[in-house]
Formats: C-alpha cells, sequence, structure tokens
C-alpha cells in the first residue's frame, strides 16, 4: 500500500502521509489525527521516503521552511533550485543544487531564464516529485513538471494568513497537492491541505 519507503531518521516533528495510490507525497507536521479522519492514507513516521525529489525555493525563508522537510528524503535522492546568495550557499553545502535566476520580481528576462533551466532541470533529474515553497521559482518548475506528468506538491509559506500569495494563486491549479500552514489559509486556497507550521 502506498509508496514503498526505506530506512532513515527523519526530523521527530515530521510525519510522511502518503496516497494509497503512490503517485503523492504529504508532508505534515504532528497529525495524529489523520490516523483517524483519513483512512486511505498511510501514515509512516520516522522513515524516508523513496524515489527523487527535486526542491524548489528562493532563498531567505522560502529556503528556510523548504529545509524542514528535505530530510524526507536521502541525499543522495533530492537536490535543491534556489538563489546564490551567501545563506543558501551556506545552508546548502554538501547538497546537489542548481542556482536560478534572481531576482525575479517584475523580471521578464529572468522568468524566461528560469522556464529554460526548469524544463532542463526537470528532463535531466526526472524527479517523482516536485516540491517548492515558493517564490517566483516556483512557477516555471510547477509547469515543467506538470507537462511531464510528475507530482508537485506546494507549500505556502506560514508568514502570509491575510491573503493569498501570487505564486500560490499560480501555482495552485498546477499543484497535484497544495498544503497550508494555518487554517487562514485555508479559505484562499480551496481544497488545500492543513498541514501545521514546518518551522
Amino acid at each position: 500500500m502506498g509508496r514503498e519507503v526505506v530506512d532513515g531518521a527523519v526530523h521527530e516533528d515530521h510525519l510522511a502521509v502518503i496516497h494509497d495510490d503512490g503517485t503523492v507525497v504529504e508532508l505534515a507536521t504532528k497529525l495524529a489525527t489523520k490516523r483517524a479522519a483519513r483512512p486511505d492514507l498511510e501514515i509512516v513516521h520516522d522513515r524516508r521516503l523513496a524515489g527523487s525529489a527535486i526542491l524548489v525555493g528562493s532563498s531567505g525563508g522560502h529556503l528556510a521552511q523548504l529545509l524542514s522537510v528535505a530530510d524526507l528524503w536521502a541525499p543522495d535522492q533530492r537536490s535543491f533550485v534556489t538563489f546564490d546568495t551567501i545563506d543558501a550557499t551556506s545552508l546548502l553545502a554538501g547538497e546537489k543544487v542548481t542556482w536560478a535566476h534572481h531576482p525575479t520580481t517584475r523580471n521578464l528576462r529572468n522568468l524566461l531564464r528560469n522556464t529554460v533551466l526548469a524544463f532542463r532541470e526537470v528532463r535531466r533529474q526526472r524527479p517523482d516529485v516536485v516540491v517548492s515553497t515558493g517564490a517566483a521559482v516556483a512557477f516555471p518548475f510547477f509547469i515543467a513538471a506538470r507537462l511531464r506528468g510528475i507530482p508537485t506538491v506546494y507549500l505556502e509559506v506560514y508568514d502570509r494568513i491575510d491573503s493569498p500569495t501570487l505564486t500560490g494563486r499560480l501555482c495552485r491549479p498546477l499543484a497535484t497537492l497544495f498544503c497550508v500552514q494555518w487554517a487562514e489559509q485555508l479559505e484562499f486556497y480551496r481544497g488545500s491541505e492543513l498541514v501545521g507550521s514546518l518551522m
């Protein structure tokens, strides 16, 4: 039932919730109640997931939240896409990283460059899932993954509860699974999953 798992430690606060059809990985925090509420899901605690992932996020807070779920995959089964900044190079030392082009805000040239990058990396790596916390760099990777039939998981950032983010609105229709960290965010994203704080 669900995806195969292999031995490996995961942060003690995290649960990996796996759809019975094995196509989507949900990332959750302290969600023991899902055992009763979602009997179609298999809950695996303190295990790493089989398969590979591309973890996409801007540097700074987006990357910090992405790192909170990175250990669900073995180091040789995950790669990152982020910006070449001081914090990112320090945090991702020893990881497989593809540097995206920035800035992305109102920058059409970098959007086009990141789109080419996304199609190239998704085709080259052939991941089992693409996971992102935003921001704008996520969108081209979700398009590239969607066109190849690769599941996508979007984790909306925890520090935006009064309105939806632009990237969240763009990625919601492309996301196989859309997760929010606050109940207040559910009203902005119909059909999303409340997973609790990842930090």
